[in-house]
Protein backbone atom coordinates (compact mmCIF):
# COMPACT_ATOMS: atom_id res chain seq x y z
CA UNK A 1 0.00 0.00 0.00
CA UNK A 2 1.21 3.49 -0.82
CA UNK A 3 2.66 5.06 2.39
CA UNK A 4 1.14 8.43 1.59
CA UNK A 5 -2.26 6.81 1.03
CA UNK A 6 -1.93 4.90 4.30
CA UNK A 7 -1.05 8.11 6.15
CA UNK A 8 -4.03 9.87 4.55
CA UNK A 9 -6.35 7.06 5.66
CA UNK A 10 -4.89 7.29 9.16
CA UNK A 11 -5.44 11.04 9.34
CA UNK A 12 -9.00 10.63 8.01
CA UNK A 13 -9.74 7.95 10.61
CA UNK A 14 -8.30 10.14 13.37
CA UNK A 15 -10.36 13.11 12.16
CA UNK A 16 -13.55 11.01 12.19
CA UNK A 17 -12.82 9.79 15.70
CA UNK A 18 -12.09 13.34 16.89
CA UNK A 19 -15.29 14.63 15.29
CA UNK A 20 -17.30 11.79 16.84
CA UNK A 21 -15.76 12.45 20.25
CA UNK A 22 -16.46 16.17 19.90
CA UNK A 23 -20.12 15.43 19.07
CA UNK A 24 -20.35 13.20 22.15
CA UNK A 25 -18.90 15.95 24.35
CA UNK A 26 -21.32 18.55 22.93
CA UNK A 27 -24.25 16.16 23.45
CA UNK A 28 -23.16 15.45 27.04
CA UNK A 29 -22.78 19.17 27.75
CA UNK A 30 -26.20 19.91 26.26
CA UNK A 31 -27.79 17.08 28.23
CA UNK A 32 -26.19 18.04 31.55
CA UNK A 33 -29.01 20.39 32.73
CA UNK A 34 -31.64 17.69 32.10
CA UNK A 35 -29.47 15.02 33.73
CA UNK A 36 -28.96 17.21 36.81
CA UNK A 37 -32.67 17.98 36.98
CA UNK A 38 -33.57 14.31 36.57
CA UNK A 39 -31.19 13.26 39.35
CA UNK A 40 -32.56 15.96 41.66
CA UNK A 41 -36.18 14.96 41.15
CA UNK A 42 -35.30 11.26 41.42
CA UNK A 43 -33.54 11.92 44.73
CA UNK A 44 -36.57 13.83 46.05
CA UNK A 45 -38.86 11.01 44.97
CA UNK A 46 -36.68 8.43 46.73
CA UNK A 47 -36.80 10.47 49.94
CA UNK A 48 -40.57 10.84 49.63
CA UNK A 49 -41.01 7.11 48.99
CA UNK A 50 -38.99 6.29 52.11
CA UNK A 51 -41.48 8.26 54.17
CA UNK A 52 -44.45 7.01 52.20
CA UNK A 53 -43.66 3.47 53.34
CA UNK A 54 -44.67 4.50 56.83
CA UNK A 55 -48.34 3.88 57.58
CA UNK A 56 -49.15 7.52 58.35
CA UNK A 57 -47.88 8.66 54.94
CA UNK A 58 -49.32 5.88 52.79
CA UNK A 59 -52.53 7.74 52.01
CA UNK A 60 -50.63 10.88 51.03
CA UNK A 61 -48.39 8.76 48.82
CA UNK A 62 -51.37 7.20 47.05
CA UNK A 63 -52.85 10.62 46.32
CA UNK A 64 -49.49 11.87 45.03
CA UNK A 65 -49.33 8.98 42.55
CA UNK A 66 -52.82 9.89 41.29
CA UNK A 67 -51.86 13.51 40.61
CA UNK A 68 -50.58 14.36 37.14
CA UNK A 69 -52.06 16.34 34.22
CA UNK A 70 -54.70 18.00 36.43
CA UNK A 71 -52.10 19.22 38.93
CA UNK A 72 -49.75 20.63 36.28
CA UNK A 73 -52.60 22.22 34.31
CA UNK A 74 -53.97 23.92 37.42
CA UNK A 75 -50.51 25.13 38.40
CA UNK A 76 -49.82 26.39 34.86
CA UNK A 77 -52.95 28.52 35.11
CA UNK A 78 -51.08 30.77 37.58
CA UNK A 79 -48.61 32.00 34.97
CA UNK A 80 -46.82 35.38 35.34
CA UNK A 81 -49.60 37.18 33.45
CA UNK A 82 -52.16 35.64 35.83
CA UNK A 83 -50.02 36.67 38.80
CA UNK A 84 -49.97 40.23 37.42
CA UNK A 85 -53.76 40.18 37.10
CA UNK A 86 -54.31 39.00 40.67
CA UNK A 87 -51.74 41.52 41.93
CA UNK A 88 -53.60 44.31 40.13
CA UNK A 89 -56.84 43.14 41.66
CA UNK A 90 -55.47 43.14 45.21
CA UNK A 91 -53.66 46.47 44.75
CA UNK A 92 -56.59 48.32 43.17
CA UNK A 93 -59.63 46.94 44.98
CA UNK A 94 -58.19 45.37 48.13
CA UNK A 95 -60.28 42.41 49.26
CA UNK A 96 -63.46 43.53 47.52
CA UNK A 97 -63.17 40.97 44.70
CA UNK A 98 -61.61 38.18 46.79
CA UNK A 99 -64.82 36.15 46.37
CA UNK A 100 -63.83 35.56 42.71
CA UNK A 101 -61.24 33.01 43.86
CA UNK A 102 -64.09 30.95 45.33
CA UNK A 103 -66.50 31.65 42.44
CA UNK A 104 -64.12 30.54 39.65
CA UNK A 105 -63.04 27.30 41.34
CA UNK A 106 -66.03 25.06 40.47
CA UNK A 107 -66.37 26.62 37.01
CA UNK A 108 -62.79 25.93 35.93
CA UNK A 109 -62.74 22.52 37.65
CA UNK A 110 -65.88 21.41 35.78
CA UNK A 111 -64.48 22.59 32.45
CA UNK A 112 -61.11 20.88 32.97
CA UNK A 113 -62.83 17.68 34.11
CA UNK A 114 -64.84 17.62 30.89
CA UNK A 115 -61.64 18.15 28.89
CA UNK A 116 -59.85 15.37 30.77
CA UNK A 117 -62.76 12.97 30.28
CA UNK A 118 -62.84 13.72 26.54
CA UNK A 119 -59.14 12.87 26.31
CA UNK A 120 -59.46 9.67 28.35
CA UNK A 121 -62.60 8.28 26.72
CA UNK A 122 -61.99 9.14 23.06
CA UNK A 123 -58.23 8.61 23.07
CA UNK A 124 -57.89 11.88 21.13
CA UNK A 125 -57.07 15.47 21.98
CA UNK A 126 -59.66 18.24 21.96
CA UNK A 127 -58.69 19.52 18.51
CA UNK A 128 -58.89 16.00 17.07
CA UNK A 129 -62.41 15.57 18.43
CA UNK A 130 -63.64 18.92 17.11
CA UNK A 131 -62.10 18.12 13.72
CA UNK A 132 -63.78 14.71 13.61
CA UNK A 133 -67.30 15.69 14.68
CA UNK A 134 -67.66 19.23 13.33
CA UNK A 135 -66.73 21.23 10.24
CA UNK A 136 -62.98 21.63 9.92
CA UNK A 137 -63.20 25.39 9.44
CA UNK A 138 -64.14 25.72 13.13
CA UNK A 139 -60.98 24.09 14.45
CA UNK A 140 -58.76 25.81 11.85
CA UNK A 141 -60.02 29.25 12.94
CA UNK A 142 -59.80 28.42 16.64
CA UNK A 143 -56.27 27.02 16.25
CA UNK A 144 -54.94 30.10 14.44
CA UNK A 145 -56.37 32.43 17.12
CA UNK A 146 -55.07 30.14 19.89
CA UNK A 147 -51.56 30.16 18.41
CA UNK A 148 -51.53 33.98 18.24
CA UNK A 149 -52.93 34.41 21.77
CA UNK A 150 -50.59 31.81 23.28
CA UNK A 151 -47.52 33.25 21.58
CA UNK A 152 -48.30 36.79 22.79
CA UNK A 153 -48.89 35.48 26.32
CA UNK A 154 -45.77 33.33 26.15
CA UNK A 155 -43.61 36.28 25.15
CA UNK A 156 -44.95 38.43 27.99
CA UNK A 157 -44.36 35.58 30.46
CA UNK A 158 -40.73 35.10 29.39
CA UNK A 159 -40.17 38.83 29.83
CA UNK A 160 -41.75 38.69 33.29
CA UNK A 161 -39.41 35.84 34.29
CA UNK A 162 -36.41 37.87 33.16
CA UNK A 163 -37.62 40.94 35.10
CA UNK A 164 -38.19 38.85 38.23
CA UNK A 165 -34.66 37.44 37.94
CA UNK A 166 -33.27 40.98 37.66
CA UNK A 167 -34.97 41.79 40.98
CA UNK A 168 -32.82 39.07 42.56
CA UNK A 169 -29.73 39.60 40.37
CA UNK A 170 -29.81 43.27 39.27
CA UNK A 171 -26.78 43.04 36.97
CA UNK A 172 -28.14 40.08 34.97
CA UNK A 173 -28.64 41.19 31.30
CA UNK A 174 -32.30 41.12 30.22
CA UNK A 175 -31.44 39.81 26.73
CA UNK A 176 -29.37 36.94 28.11
CA UNK A 177 -32.11 35.99 30.58
CA UNK A 178 -34.85 35.94 27.93
CA UNK A 179 -32.77 33.79 25.58
CA UNK A 180 -31.50 31.61 28.44
CA UNK A 181 -34.95 30.82 29.86
CA UNK A 182 -36.36 30.15 26.37
CA UNK A 183 -33.47 27.86 25.42
CA UNK A 184 -33.70 25.92 28.69
CA UNK A 185 -37.46 25.36 28.29
CA UNK A 186 -37.06 24.35 24.64
CA UNK A 187 -34.29 21.91 25.53
CA UNK A 188 -36.42 20.19 28.14
CA UNK A 189 -39.46 20.03 25.83
CA UNK A 190 -37.54 18.56 22.92
CA UNK A 191 -34.74 16.44 24.36
CA UNK A 192 -36.23 14.86 27.48
CA UNK A 193 -38.71 12.00 27.57
CA UNK A 194 -42.33 12.74 28.38
CA UNK A 195 -42.02 10.65 31.55
CA UNK A 196 -39.16 12.81 32.83
CA UNK A 197 -40.74 16.07 31.71
CA UNK A 198 -44.08 15.27 33.36
CA UNK A 199 -42.17 14.55 36.57
CA UNK A 200 -40.42 17.95 36.42
CA UNK A 201 -43.72 19.78 35.93
CA UNK A 202 -45.32 17.89 38.79
CA UNK A 203 -42.62 18.88 41.26
CA UNK A 204 -42.35 22.40 39.86
CA UNK A 205 -45.99 22.99 40.89
CA UNK A 206 -44.74 23.29 44.48
CA UNK A 207 -43.07 26.62 43.63
CA UNK A 208 -46.52 28.23 43.70
CA UNK A 209 -46.69 27.68 47.45
CA UNK A 210 -44.24 30.57 47.74
CA UNK A 211 -47.26 32.87 47.33
CA UNK A 212 -48.88 31.34 50.38
CA UNK A 213 -45.64 31.86 52.34
CA UNK A 214 -45.44 35.41 50.99
CA UNK A 215 -48.91 36.26 52.30
CA UNK A 216 -48.42 34.52 55.64
CA UNK A 217 -45.16 36.39 56.24
CA UNK A 218 -47.02 39.74 56.16
CA UNK A 219 -47.94 41.23 59.53
CA UNK A 220 -51.28 42.82 60.36
CA UNK A 221 -53.56 40.59 58.28
CA UNK A 222 -57.23 40.85 59.31
CA UNK A 223 -58.60 37.31 59.02
CA UNK A 224 -62.20 38.30 59.82
CA UNK A 225 -62.16 40.72 56.90
CA UNK A 226 -60.70 38.01 54.66
CA UNK A 227 -63.47 35.56 55.57
CA UNK A 228 -66.15 38.18 54.98
CA UNK A 229 -64.97 39.10 51.49
CA UNK A 230 -64.39 35.44 50.56
CA UNK A 231 -68.03 34.48 51.06
CA UNK A 232 -69.91 37.78 50.59
CA UNK A 233 -69.70 38.98 46.95
CA UNK A 234 -69.44 42.71 46.30
CA UNK A 235 -68.32 44.89 43.40
CA UNK A 236 -68.74 48.36 41.97
CA UNK A 237 -70.35 49.01 38.59
CA UNK A 238 -67.30 50.76 37.14
CA UNK A 239 -65.33 50.17 33.96
CA UNK A 240 -62.18 49.41 35.99
CA UNK A 241 -63.83 46.67 38.05
CA UNK A 242 -65.52 45.23 34.97
CA UNK A 243 -62.13 44.93 33.31
CA UNK A 244 -60.63 43.33 36.43
CA UNK A 245 -63.42 40.74 36.66
CA UNK A 246 -63.07 40.08 32.93
CA UNK A 247 -59.30 39.67 33.29
CA UNK A 248 -59.64 37.28 36.25
CA UNK A 249 -62.17 35.04 34.48
CA UNK A 250 -60.11 35.16 31.29
CA UNK A 251 -56.89 34.15 33.01
CA UNK A 252 -58.45 31.33 35.07
CA UNK A 253 -60.66 29.75 32.38
CA UNK A 254 -58.17 29.92 29.50
CA UNK A 255 -58.36 28.07 26.15
CA UNK A 256 -54.73 26.89 26.28
CA UNK A 257 -55.58 24.86 29.40
CA UNK A 258 -58.41 23.05 27.59
CA UNK A 259 -56.15 21.68 24.85
CA UNK A 260 -53.24 20.91 27.19
CA UNK A 261 -55.40 18.95 29.68
CA UNK A 262 -56.96 16.76 26.98
CA UNK A 263 -53.66 16.01 25.27
CA UNK A 264 -51.81 15.26 28.51
CA UNK A 265 -54.41 12.65 29.43
CA UNK A 266 -53.53 10.95 26.14
CA UNK A 267 -49.80 11.23 26.82
CA UNK A 268 -50.32 9.53 30.20
CA UNK A 269 -52.30 6.70 28.55
CA UNK A 270 -49.58 6.24 25.91
CA UNK A 271 -46.99 6.09 28.69
CA UNK A 272 -49.07 3.27 30.26
CA UNK A 273 -49.03 1.28 27.03
CA UNK A 274 -52.00 2.73 25.11
CA UNK A 275 -50.08 3.27 21.88
CA UNK A 276 -53.22 3.32 19.68
CA UNK A 277 -56.61 5.00 20.11
CA UNK A 278 -58.29 1.59 20.37
CA UNK A 279 -55.87 0.44 23.08
CA UNK A 280 -56.41 3.67 25.04
CA UNK A 281 -60.17 3.17 24.89
CA UNK A 282 -59.96 -0.52 25.80
CA UNK A 283 -57.64 0.10 28.76
CA UNK A 284 -59.88 2.77 30.31
CA UNK A 285 -61.53 1.83 33.61
CA UNK A 286 -63.87 3.48 36.12
CA UNK A 287 -60.86 3.78 38.43
CA UNK A 288 -59.08 5.89 35.78
CA UNK A 289 -62.07 8.26 35.61
CA UNK A 290 -62.21 8.53 39.41
CA UNK A 291 -58.47 9.24 39.70
CA UNK A 292 -58.71 11.80 36.89
CA UNK A 293 -61.45 13.64 38.77
CA UNK A 294 -59.35 13.75 41.97
CA UNK A 295 -56.34 14.98 39.98
CA UNK A 296 -58.28 17.74 38.18
CA UNK A 297 -60.14 19.09 41.21
CA UNK A 298 -56.99 19.16 43.37
CA UNK A 299 -55.10 20.94 40.56
CA UNK A 300 -57.81 23.57 40.13
CA UNK A 301 -58.09 23.99 43.92
CA UNK A 302 -54.36 24.75 44.16
CA UNK A 303 -54.68 27.24 41.30
CA UNK A 304 -57.46 29.16 43.07
CA UNK A 305 -55.78 28.98 46.50
CA UNK A 306 -52.69 30.63 44.98
CA UNK A 307 -54.91 33.31 43.41
CA UNK A 308 -56.54 33.85 46.82
CA UNK A 309 -53.23 34.42 48.63
CA UNK A 310 -51.80 36.72 45.94
CA UNK A 311 -54.85 38.98 46.30
CA UNK A 312 -54.57 38.87 50.10
CA UNK A 313 -50.84 39.72 50.02
CA UNK A 314 -51.29 42.69 47.68
CA UNK A 315 -54.39 43.90 49.49
CA UNK A 316 -52.75 44.16 52.93
CA UNK A 317 -49.59 45.74 51.53
CA UNK A 318 -49.91 47.61 48.23
CA UNK A 319 -53.58 48.61 48.51
CA UNK A 320 -53.28 49.80 52.10
CA UNK A 321 -50.28 51.95 51.14
CA UNK A 322 -51.99 53.46 48.09
CA UNK A 323 -49.79 51.62 45.55
CA UNK A 324 -52.49 50.79 43.01
CA UNK A 325 -50.57 51.28 39.75
CA UNK A 326 -49.29 47.71 39.43
CA UNK A 327 -48.76 46.71 35.81
CA UNK A 328 -46.60 43.57 35.99
CA UNK A 329 -45.89 40.77 38.44
CA UNK A 330 -42.35 42.15 38.83
CA UNK A 331 -43.85 45.54 39.82
CA UNK A 332 -45.81 43.80 42.59
CA UNK A 333 -42.74 41.95 43.88
CA UNK A 334 -40.62 45.12 43.83
CA UNK A 335 -43.31 47.15 45.63
CA UNK A 336 -43.63 44.51 48.34
CA UNK A 337 -40.03 44.80 49.51
CA UNK A 338 -40.17 48.12 51.43
CA UNK A 339 -43.63 47.31 52.83
CA UNK A 340 -43.66 43.60 53.65
CA UNK A 341 -39.93 42.90 53.97
CA UNK A 342 -37.39 40.72 52.20
CA UNK A 343 -39.11 37.37 52.77
CA UNK A 344 -42.41 38.36 51.08
CA UNK A 345 -40.45 40.02 48.26
CA UNK A 346 -38.21 36.97 47.76
CA UNK A 347 -41.10 34.48 47.75
CA UNK A 348 -43.03 36.62 45.27
CA UNK A 349 -40.09 36.99 42.86
CA UNK A 350 -39.18 33.28 43.00
CA UNK A 351 -42.81 32.41 42.37
CA UNK A 352 -42.83 34.41 39.13
CA UNK A 353 -39.79 32.53 37.80
CA UNK A 354 -41.15 29.12 38.82
CA UNK A 355 -44.62 29.87 37.45
CA UNK A 356 -43.08 30.89 34.13
CA UNK A 357 -41.03 27.69 33.89
CA UNK A 358 -44.27 25.78 34.40
CA UNK A 359 -46.61 27.85 32.22
CA UNK A 360 -44.50 28.72 29.17
CA UNK A 361 -44.14 25.06 28.03
CA UNK A 362 -47.90 24.63 28.47
CA UNK A 363 -48.61 27.72 26.33
CA UNK A 364 -46.26 26.56 23.56
CA UNK A 365 -47.30 22.92 23.83
CA UNK A 366 -51.06 23.48 23.79
CA UNK A 367 -50.87 25.52 20.56
CA UNK A 368 -48.76 22.80 18.95
CA UNK A 369 -51.14 20.03 20.07
CA UNK A 370 -54.10 21.94 18.61
CA UNK A 371 -52.39 22.75 15.30
CA UNK A 372 -50.89 19.27 14.88
CA UNK A 373 -54.21 17.52 15.52
CA UNK A 374 -56.06 19.93 13.23
CA UNK A 375 -53.68 19.13 10.36
CA UNK A 376 -53.24 15.46 11.32
CA UNK A 377 -49.52 15.68 11.95
CA UNK A 378 -47.61 13.22 14.10
CA UNK A 379 -47.54 14.66 17.60
CA UNK A 380 -46.70 14.08 21.24
CA UNK A 381 -43.98 14.90 23.73
CA UNK A 382 -43.35 11.16 24.01
CA UNK A 383 -42.03 11.21 20.42
CA UNK A 384 -38.50 12.16 19.46
CA UNK A 385 -37.71 15.29 17.42
CA UNK A 386 -37.30 13.45 14.11
CA UNK A 387 -40.53 11.47 14.70
CA UNK A 388 -42.72 14.57 15.12
CA UNK A 389 -40.71 17.36 13.50
CA UNK A 390 -43.74 19.51 12.59
CA UNK A 391 -45.13 19.25 16.13
CA UNK A 392 -41.83 20.36 17.67
CA UNK A 393 -41.38 22.90 14.87
CA UNK A 394 -44.52 24.75 16.00
CA UNK A 395 -43.16 24.85 19.57
CA UNK A 396 -39.82 26.24 18.34
CA UNK A 397 -41.52 28.88 16.17
CA UNK A 398 -43.80 29.90 19.04
CA UNK A 399 -40.85 30.27 21.41
CA UNK A 400 -38.83 32.21 18.82
CA UNK A 401 -41.67 34.69 18.28
CA UNK A 402 -42.07 34.92 22.06
CA UNK A 403 -38.41 35.94 22.35
CA UNK A 404 -38.79 38.56 19.59
CA UNK A 405 -41.82 40.12 21.32
CA UNK A 406 -39.50 41.25 24.09
CA UNK A 407 -37.26 43.17 21.67
CA UNK A 408 -39.58 44.78 19.11
CA UNK A 409 -40.97 47.46 21.40
CA UNK A 410 -44.34 45.87 22.23
CA UNK A 411 -45.67 47.05 25.57
CA UNK A 412 -45.92 43.95 27.85
CA UNK A 413 -49.25 45.12 29.30
CA UNK A 414 -50.76 45.72 25.87
CA UNK A 415 -49.43 42.33 24.77
CA UNK A 416 -51.29 40.65 27.61
CA UNK A 417 -54.44 42.68 26.85
CA UNK A 418 -54.34 41.56 23.21
CA UNK A 419 -53.90 37.92 24.21
CA UNK A 420 -56.69 38.24 26.80
CA UNK A 421 -59.05 39.67 24.16
CA UNK A 422 -58.25 36.83 21.75
CA UNK A 423 -58.73 34.25 24.52
CA UNK A 424 -61.98 35.93 25.47
CA UNK A 425 -63.19 35.73 21.89
CA UNK A 426 -62.43 32.05 21.36
CA UNK A 427 -63.13 30.67 24.87
CA UNK A 428 -66.97 30.60 24.54
CA UNK A 429 -66.75 28.82 21.17
CA UNK A 430 -64.33 26.18 22.49
CA UNK A 431 -66.47 25.75 25.62
CA UNK A 432 -69.48 25.14 23.36
CA UNK A 433 -67.67 22.23 21.67
CA UNK A 434 -66.36 20.90 25.00
CA UNK A 435 -69.85 20.72 26.53
CA UNK A 436 -71.41 19.29 23.35
CA UNK A 437 -68.78 16.57 22.96
CA UNK A 438 -68.53 15.60 26.65
CA UNK A 439 -72.33 15.34 27.02
CA UNK A 440 -72.78 13.20 23.87
CA UNK A 441 -73.38 9.57 24.88
CA UNK A 442 -72.32 8.20 21.49
CA UNK A 443 -69.02 10.10 21.28
CA UNK A 444 -68.26 9.45 24.96
CA UNK A 445 -69.07 5.74 24.73
CA UNK A 446 -71.54 5.86 27.64
CA UNK A 447 -69.24 7.98 29.86
CA UNK A 448 -70.81 11.37 29.19
CA UNK A 449 -71.27 14.16 31.73
CA UNK A 450 -73.54 13.96 34.73
CA UNK A 451 -76.49 16.32 34.04
CA UNK A 452 -75.30 18.68 36.81
CA UNK A 453 -71.86 18.91 35.17
CA UNK A 454 -73.49 19.72 31.82
CA UNK A 455 -75.55 22.50 33.42
CA UNK A 456 -72.44 23.99 35.04
CA UNK A 457 -70.64 23.68 31.71
CA UNK A 458 -73.32 25.66 29.88
CA UNK A 459 -73.39 28.22 32.71
CA UNK A 460 -69.64 28.70 32.35
CA UNK A 461 -70.03 29.09 28.58
CA UNK A 462 -72.67 31.80 29.02
CA UNK A 463 -70.56 33.63 31.63
CA UNK A 464 -67.49 33.57 29.39
CA UNK A 465 -69.55 34.80 26.43
CA UNK A 466 -70.81 37.73 28.52
CA UNK A 467 -67.24 38.39 29.66
CA UNK A 468 -66.00 38.35 26.04
CA UNK A 469 -68.72 40.81 25.05
CA UNK A 470 -67.91 43.07 28.01
CA UNK A 471 -64.21 43.03 27.10
CA UNK A 472 -64.88 44.09 23.53
CA UNK A 473 -67.36 46.81 24.53
CA UNK A 474 -65.00 48.18 27.19
CA UNK A 475 -62.27 48.62 24.58
CA UNK A 476 -64.44 51.15 22.76
CA UNK A 477 -65.55 53.04 25.86
CA UNK A 478 -63.45 56.20 26.33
Amino acid sequence: MNPSHSASMGIQSLTMKTTQRLKQLIEQAAASPAVALDRSTSFIEKVVHLYVKRATFKKIGSYWNVLGPGLTTGAADDDPSGIATYSQQGAQTGLQLLWLSLFTFPLMAVVQEMCARIGLVTGRGLAGNIRKHYHRSFIYTITILLFIANTLNLGADIGAMAQATQLLIPKAPFTLLVIGFSSFILFLLIFTTYKSYAKYLKWLAFILFTYIFSALSIKGINYKEILYHTFIPSFSFTKEQLLLITAVLGTTISPYLFFWQTSQENEEQILAGGTTIQKRQDNLSNKDIKEMRIDVWIGMLISNVVMFFIIVACSFTLHQHGLTNIKTAADAASALKPIAGDSAYLFFALGIIGAGLLAVPVLAGSASYALSESLRWKLGLYKKLKEASAFYGVIIISMFIGILINFIGLDPIKTLIYSAVLNGLIAPFILFFIVKISSNQKIMNGRSNHPAITVLGWLTTVIMAVVAGATIISMFIP
